[in-house]
């Protein structure tokens, strides 16, 4: 299963207003929109995302993506370190190259990211 891609959408433009950080690709539900057609790579990432969402039933990820990136914005007083810390965006970059990571990733795949870095 894979989600559907909408490209050349203005919700990440809107999201990165909101967020202060550039987004080109937002997964929500069974979509992904994005500003332009994507890479295999970007894809494989958003795609990542739309797993993550499907295991807490839609709407437990975003709950804990807030809650994750509060936290983290809270203790770092950085919103790019809040994001690059949360462990949803964790595990998406470390394997969006990964062609196979798709093929063989464990459900909740994502707990395993959940430590706090040192910010340096």
């Amino acid at each position: 299963m894979k989600p559907i891609f909408i490209p050349h959408s203005r919700l990440p433009g809107w999201v990165s207003k909101l967020t202060s950080i550039q987004v080109s690709a937002v997964s929500f539900a069974f979509w992904v929109f994005s500003t332009h057609e994507l890479p295999e790579e970007i894809k494989r990432h958003e795609t990542i995302h739309f797993y993550q969402q499907l295991e807490l039933l839609l709407v437990f990820q975003w709950i804990l993506y807030g809650a994750f990136h509060l936290i983290g914005w809270v203790k770092y007083r950085d919103t790019k370190f809040a994001y690059f810390t949360n462990p949803f965006e964790q595990e998406a970059y470390e394997n969006q190259k990964d062609v196979n990571y798709l093929k063989n990733r464990r459900w909740y795949g994502w707990i395993r990211y959940c430590k706090w870095p040192k910010m340096g």
